[in-house]
């Protein structure tokens, strides 16, 4: 179906009146905040400054970024830090976020990392000592992973493939309750705006993983508003259950600073509404389709 209402709200213009969020109680965003600060944890949360932090908090959710708050790569829609976080682990991280998850009495936790293409294993088994060091404090508590592509440390592409099964199977082996890996962006925009990744990459990756655990359900996010049109959205949401992702978010890109890719247009509220329609159709089990949907927006349901 061709889509007849595109927005056409100039985007150097002030946010659309449909752009709007209730920040939460000033009390319990300022419980969470400073208890992570106090445990000197990172949450994507709070360097994404995410405009639903203080309605997840508030629903007994958060969103860990583990392996520390800077990124080998240079996503240029990414508020997070890039750069060279340095070899050295912070061996202790796992713990203390363990212990937050505790204190915060949190039901249902989303783990994420920096891209740590540094490290030999890229990171995955920061994944799991996290994953172990909740449930040995609290055995019921939900965790989502949100992964990078686990994709490098060869020349050889076979060897890299192997690799990068190793650490996937690594991951899904602790059984989280949903293995998640944004494609962000259309096909067409992922050269310039996920520096280091790439479509075909990150499809092969959800695929594996449902390869390797296939009762996990898989999940995958899109930002909107980067330039990609009505058919490419359509094509993507095809292309992601062709590989049987079971689970979709959707939500309008809003720029964190004038240092990062501009947005390009504004979608509306009934266009997320008829992607969801669609994505229905197309049999993703779970959506999540508005302009402040965010990766882990209602995870736990």
């Amino acid at each position: 179906m061709k889509n007849n209402h595109f927005s056409d709200i100039p985007p150097k213009e002030r946010l659309p009146e449909w752009i709007s969020t209730s920040i939460g109680k000033a009390s319990e965003l300022d419980k969470v905040q400073n208890l992570i600060k106090g445990y000197k944890l990172h949450t994507i949360c709070e360097e994404g400054r995410c405009p639903n932090r203080g309605e997840c908090y508030a629903a007994g959710t958060a969103t860990f970024l583990i392996g520390g708050s800077i990124c080998t790569r240079s996503c240029s829609f990414c508020q997070v830090n890039k750069g060279s976080p340095g070899k050295k682990i912070d061996q202790e991280e796992a713990k203390r976020i363990s212990h937050a998850v505790d204190k915060l009495k949190l039901k249902y936790v989303v783990l994420t990392s920096v891209a740590r293409d540094d490290l030999e294993d890229h990171g995955a088994i920061l994944f799991v000592n996290t994953i172990n060091e909740i449930r040995n404090l609290n055995p019921k508590v939900a965790i989502e992973v949100l992964t990078p592509d686990f994709w490098g440390g060869s020349a050889n592409l076979k060897q890299t493939e192997i690799k990068q099964r190793e650490r996937v199977s690594l991951v899904l082996k602790s059984n989280p309750v949903c293995f998640n890996h944004n494609l962000e962006t259309v096909e067409r925009l992922q050269k310039e705006v996920r520096r280091g990744a790439t479509y075909k990459r990150s499809l092969a990756l959800l695929n594996l993983a449902k390869e390797i655990a296939p009762d996990i359900p898989t999940k995958s996010g899109l930002m909107l508003g980067l330039g990609e049109k009505y058919e490419e959205i359509i094509q993507t949401l095809k292309d992601l259950r062709s590989v049987n992702c079971e689970r979709i978010t959707l939500g309008q890109y809003l720029r964190p600073s004038l240092s990062h890719i501009p947005v390009q247009h504004y979608w509306r509220p009934r266009d997320f509404k008829e992607f969801a329609n669609i994505a229905k159709e197309l049999g993703f089990k779970r959506i999540s389709s508005a302009p402040l949907v965010r990766s882990s927006y209602h995870a736990e349901k």
